[in-house]
């Protein structure tokens, strides 16, 4: 029976940044700045946020919201086409601003060193504007309709997010569903022609990246990076995070680029200096996979990625000082499925630690803490409950911040957290096991645990010859206990039941796909074709043996206002169905502002490129319904990660570990926003309901949950099912009418 949510709460454990009493105390002392960014976010006062302010304002749903540098003001964009600037200390609507934009707001930004007097925004009509305030004379009303000051048109798609760099007035970066990254300099121009335009020279594009997406790691690009996010470091300007339609985020030095250019020749894709993706991502060769948010940390050093229908991930910038793994397409299945009893040496720590003499009384408290949390995952993964509990003990104990642990215990907790994951199988858990046993048989190369659980979840991934040859290892070095050879029986049995439904549905497989060719299917099977197993899925699509590809593009006419129709369940949008070979090189931006520079001469020459492997991932979200669904690290340390959800909530979790800490219900659809307050603890979140909401620690609010009552685990459970349907589609006709109601996928 799962433990109720009040005694899942006594058995959490504190958190590595101490008291803040403590922080407190010493401020008062050195009063160092240091000390303040520490205390701006403690874990004291994160665990006690809640719903301050919902403020009201704006007509349509808010898809964008930022700080000035000082914290005083908050900017907001939304569907309705106006900009609001909000007042921090009086958290009341200073200035709405109609804007003059004909499609939703995606993106807006204070444009630094300008007094807070320019504003810049993006939207889906592809333009970028800027207002000064400045021009505004005498008392400024509350509504505001004003011209732009610039007006930059030459985009060809809709504009996703905006960049600027701290301490520059001057410039301003936007980019685009159309592939390109642009930088937009107000000292050179103040306006440009829209796109295509006959007159259309704008010598203003930083990244051409229309030929810059790949389904995998192997891969030539060759396809259209519609841009979904950017960031600029705040720490090293010149460096350039960019993210879109595929799963590797791609960091670019700035200084290494070439020189502005137009977009009348398609060019081949800049390198880039490093790519960021999870391993078990990188060779998935799934259309639908993409990142809806890229991010820097304050310092520069990590940056953080939000996929749709997958995770949040975390990953070091900078490799020298870390354990990050750097892979190709070459070594990735090797990396993931090391053969049985490999070992390697390198990562070997001796088996013969021991603490230090003078830390003794410490590390036996350490160790004493460290056998409860042990006790407490066992536990789970011996009932099979509380799972999620059990793997954030396990890494809390493998991630603490002086951590004093022997080869025995670490070894004992990686294979334990394999189990827990095996057991649990959250959307890629099986990968996170995987991982656990390699690191686990890095310190036993004939962990009898390790390779069984290995087995298991190769098992699960369906490489059934791989899994054999795990088997035959465990026949080699299963302990003589009873229990270890009833688990190595299960598994055989597991892997012959496998493997006899491998045949058969071979064999269902090869007279289905005889039949099917030739055969123009309708529009509902194409959208509700099952799988073999009976469900239907876009994966199963994606991995089929058709020679025909469908893309299916439903866009609405707006993000997320659900108040313009009668109904909210339906939105007005446009479906269309493309159709093309398997081996084809269409791309469909081919058309746009000439012609397109051939790569068939470089394909021979093409390097494989070198992947960045995540260090830390974040689960309990759901994101699937919208492409600009953000992660952020919060406050100037960025200890705690967030981020919104399809089910209306926003969560936040501890960096280093991944351990849950905090879910917050806010809003009635979708938390899109999630913006940390420069200096104070407080969070503004904003998504497809009409308000911004301010969150800010409140002394009664200690419990996990900030909202109704529910079970934690339901809550969880529920996204990850949504997560596992990988972006479906499921487009149901109305009956009376030609509206679409878009049910799980709406951009």
């Amino acid at each position: 029976m799962e433990m109720d949510h009040a005694a899942a709460e006594k058995a959490r454990w504190r958190f590595s940044d101490g008291g803040v009493t403590d922080l407190l105390q010493a401020r008062s002392l050195h009063g160092t700045a240091d000390i303040n960014k520490r205390v701006q976010f403690h874990s004291s006062l994160v665990q006690r946020l809640a719903l301050e302010k919902e403020m009201e304002g704006h007509l349509g749903c808010v898809n964008a919201i930022a700080w000035n540098s000082k914290g005083s003001l908050l900017l907001s964009g939304s569907d309705d086409t106006r900009i609001g600037i909000w007042s921090y200390a009086n958290r009341e609507l200073l200035h709405d601003i109609d804007t003059g934009h004909s499609a939703n707001i995606f993106c807006t930004k204070f444009v630094p060193e300008t007094s807070d007097e320019v504003i810049v925004s993006g939207a889906g009509d592809a333009e970028v504007r800027v207002f000064n305030l400045s021009r505004l004379s005498g008392k400024r009303p509350v509504e505001i309709s004003m011209e732009p000051s610039a007006v930059y048109q030459c985009h060809s798609r809709r504009i996703k997010k905006l960049a600027v760099e701290i301490g520059n007035p001057n410039i301003v970066w936007s980019a685009s569903e159309d592939g390109t990254l642009r930088q937009h300099d107000f000292r050179e121009c103040s306006s440009c022609p829209r796109a295509r335009s006959t007159n259309q020279e704008c010598r203003n594009v930083l990244l051409d990246l229309r030929w810059g997406a790949k389904k995998s790691l192997a891969d030539i690009p060759r396809q259209p990076l519609a841009l979904k996010s950017c960031d600029i470091s705040t720490v090293r300007p010149h460096q350039l995070l960019v993210g879109g339609s595929d799963a590797f985020a791609r960091l670019y030095d700035r200084r290494m680029l070439p020189p502005l250019s137009t977009c009348q020749t398609k060019k081949e894709p800049p390198p880039c200096i490093k790519m960021f993706c999870p391993m078990h991502l990188a060779d998935t060769r799934k259309s639908n996979l993409h990142l809806t948010h890229v991010a820097f940390s304050p310092n520069g050093k990590e940056v953080l990625l939000s996929y749709s229908g997958e995770h949040v991930y975390l990953f070091d910038v900078d490799l020298e000082n870390t354990s990050s793994v750097r892979y190709t397409a070459d070594n990735v299945q090797e990396q993931l499925c090391l053969p049985p009893f490999n070992k390697e040496p390198a990562k070997l720590i001796s088996k013969q630690q021991k603490f230090p003499v003078n830390r003794a009384s410490r590390n036996v408290c350490r160790v004493d803490t460290f056998k409860k949390l042990m006790q407490v995952a066992t536990k789970s993964l011996e009932m099979g409950t509380n799972l999620m509990l059990g793997v954030e003990a396990c890494s809390t104990i493998l991630l603490a911040v002086d951590h004093n642990i022997d080869d025995n215990m670490k070894h004992d907790c990686l294979c334990t957290r394999a189990g827990l994951y095996l057991k649990r199988r959250w959307k890629n858990d099986v990968y996170m096991a995987i991982r656990d046993c390699n690191s686990a048989r890095c310190i036993d190369s004939r962990s009898f645990q390790a390779h069984l659980y290995m087995a298991e979840a190769l098992l699960q991934l369906g490489r059934l010859k791989e899994a054999s040859e795990y088997v035959d290892a465990l026949n080699t070095i299963v302990p003589p206990y009873s229990q270890s050879v009833k688990q190595v029986e299960n598994i055989k049995e597991q892997l012959f039941a496998a493997e006899l439904e491998k045949n058969k549905k071979d064999q269902v497989g090869n007279t289905y796909t005889d039949a099917r060719h030739g055969r123009l299917r309708s529009l509902s099977d194409l959208l509700f074709r099952s799988d073999a197993s009976g469900s239907s899925s876009q994966e199963g699509r994606e991995d089929s043996d058709y020679d025909d590809e469908m893309e299916l593009d439903f866009e609405t006419s707006a993000s997320g206002d659900e108040s313009r129709d009668s109904d909210p369940g339906f939105v007005r949008g446009s479906l269309s169905l493309r159709f093309h070979r398997r081996d084809s090189q269409t791309d469909e931006h081919s058309g746009e502002n000439g012609s397109a520079e051939s790569t068939q001469n470089g394909d021979s020459a093409y390097q494989p490129e070198v992947a960045v492997d995540m260090k830390q991932r974040y689960v309990a979200h759901c994101n699937v319904g919208t492409d600009i669904k953000q992660a952020s690290f919060l406050g100037e340390q960025g200890e705690f990660i967030a981020s919104g959800s399809d089910d209306g909530r926003w969560f936040i979790w501890e960096k280093r570990t991944g351990r849950l800490i905090k879910m917050l219900a806010g809003d009635g659809a979708v938390v899109n926003c999630i913006q940390s307050h420069p200096y104070d603890c407080a969070v503004a979140t904003s998504g497809i309901d009409n308000t911004i909401k301010l969150w800010t620690p409140d002394a009664n609010a200690t419990s996990m949950i900030a909202g109704p009552e529910i079970d934690v685990s339901s809550v969880i459970e529920n996204n990850q099912r949504k997560l596992s349907r990988n972006r479906e589609i499921l487009l149901l006709r109305e009956k009376e009418g030609n509206a679409w109601k878009v049910t799980s996928s709406k951009r």
